[in-house]
Order: C-alpha cells, then structure tokens, then sequence
C-alpha cells in the first residue's frame, strides 16, 4: 500500500495508514522546500521558516502576535523571524493603528517583491504536481482544502 508504514500489522502505535495531518504536513514541505530553493537561487537569504511567514503575512500587514498564532510559533520566535527579515529588508514593523500595546509586520517593497516571486513558484509546482499525478486529483485536492471545516 503505498503511503503506508512497512509492517502489513497494525497496532495502537502503528495504524496501517499515515494520519492525514502527517501526509498534509508532508505536502507543505514539498512546497516550502522547493519554494525556498527556489528563492535561494537568487539570494541564499531566505529560510524555510522565512518561506512560511512571507507565504501567510498578510499584504496588508498584521500584528506579531497574530502572525505567531498562524503560523504556530511562539512570539518570541516570531520576533527573531521578523527581526531577520527586517535586516534583509524584507519587512518593517510599524505602530498598529488599531492598538497601542500592538506592532503590525508589513512587508517593504523588496519584501512585495519576494513574496510575488514565492507565489509565482508556488503557481509553478501546483501544475507540476498536476502534471506528476494528474489535475484532477490536484483540482479535487484544491476543492477539499477550500472547503469550511469549522472548528477545531
């Protein structure tokens, strides 16, 4: 069976099958891996992690703690990523204008930039993908992720 863990028996510890959140979470290192080599053809400067953040930063800026929450880390990681990418130029951080205590991560020009160019070769590998194991799977993959799960 493919996708399956080498013993033909299952056990409590050992289903006979990946749990969807593992094969998910390896779809998404497909995409950020190849997306930041992609990127770092160009430059060399941009992290895995940096990938996932540009990737999920809102054009229009969001709040630290926000951005910490969908990506999953804790705050003070996300200020060294942030910290990183301000360095770089990628980033600033500026006066939330909604809350005193909060500070919004905004993308600079050269981080627009950066962030069409990973969306560009995220549009790459998704007709890649088509073309590896067909578009209608990719088109019925699409629909499924689109879908309102609800909560958690």
């Amino acid at each position: 069976m493919v996708g399956c863990y080498s013993s033909t028996v299952p056990t409590k510890d050992k289903p006979s099958e990946e749990p969807l959140a593992k094969l998910l979470w390896k779809a998404h290192t497909w995409f950020r891996g190849a997306v930041t080599a992609g990127l770092e053809n160009d430059t060399g400067e941009v992290s895995p992690a940096n990938v996932t953040l540009l990737s999920q930063l809102d054009p229009d800026g969001m709040p630290m703690s926000e951005l910490a929450r969908l990506i999953g880390i804790s705050t003070p990681a996300i200020h060294q990523m942030v910290h990183r990418l301000v360095t770089l130029g990628l980033l600033e951080v500026t006066p939330d204008p909604h809350s005193a205590r909060s500070k919004l991560v905004v993308l600079t020009q050269k981080g627009l930039t950066r962030r069409r160019e990973a969306l560009k070769l995220l549009a790459d590998l998704e007709t890649e993908l088509a073309d590896r194991i067909g578009q209608r799977r990719v088109t019925m993959l699409r629909d499924a992720l689109e879908q309102n799960w609800g909560e958690p």
